[in-house]
């Protein structure tokens, strides 16, 4: 297509089907799935895309935000996994998609259950797709989704160095979309975005621990989240004072 013109897109009628569901929770993952089942038909693609952050220091974190993190990021996936996978190993045909975080592949200072929750979850997608090339179901597709910080509002307030700032800013949610839909539609193993985090992974798997400290220093990554979680506690302290707690 040329400059300036829009993909026509061929007139066809969709439907959408909406849910309500606690994926931490997996009698409710298991029951929404037999809802579907039964309403829609078989899931043949599932993505998993549910996240939350608690936004504290690690020792100032309730341990029931911790527990939420880790059972929404984490736990989930096993639920949803064990909900749908059944009938695509039957018929051999589907697609698995994880949106993880680049801070599933590296860390950073501050977001301790955000980052062990991402681990996990790209360790879970890993492992799943491992065990899908053992059995050969060749007609299982798995995609594992690494954005850098989204502009979401989900991490309002991390900065990382000004000066790197303009070379890093914060993805468009649009444009993270777009690359894992591209992933997903050529089945593509994995998808890093920007392409800067493919070199940030691969420099953190083979230098020293402490020279990563030192490109985590040069970059401003190592504190990075300071600013987001000063900027949650001063929201809950205003809540709190506004509530009169």
């Amino acid at each position: 297509a040329g400059d300036g013109e829009k993909d026509a897109l061929p007139p066809c009628n969709l439907q959408v089907y909406t849910y309500t569901c606690d994926v931490s929770k997996r009698e409710n993952v298991y029951s929404t799935a037999e809802r579907v089942r039964k309403e829609v038909g078989e899931v043949s693609v599932l993505v998993n895309n549910a996240g939350v952050v608690s936004g504290h220091h690690l020792l100032e974190c309730p341990d029931e935000l911790i527990e939420r993190t880790m059972m929404v990021n984490c736990h989930a996936h096993f639920w949803t996994a064990k909900a749908f996978l059944p009938k695509m190993l039957e018929m051999n045909h589907g697609h698995i998609v994880t949106v993880a975080s680049s801070l599933g592949l590296f860390s950073t200072a501050g977001v301790e259950d955000y980052c062990a929750s991402k681990f996990g979850a790209v360790g879970f997608h890993e492992s799943l797709s491992h065990e899908l090339k053992a059995a050969e179901k060749d007609g299982i597709k798995t995609t594992l989704v690494c954005p850098y910080l989204v502009d979401t509002g989900m991490f309002r307030g991390c900065r990382i160095r000004k000066e790197i700032e303009p070379f890093l800013p914060p993805l468009k949610p649009e444009y993270c979309v777009k690359q894992a839909m591209r992933a997903i539609l050529t089945d593509q193993p994995m998808i890093c975005t920007p392409r800067l985090m493919y070199m940030v992974t691969f420099m953190k798997s083979i230098l020293p621990f402490e020279a990563v400290v030192c490109m985590y220093r040069f970059l401003g990554a190592d504190k990075c989240m300071y600013p987001f979680i000063a900027q949650r506690k001063q929201a809950t302290n205003n809540n709190e004072a506004k509530n009169g707690i």
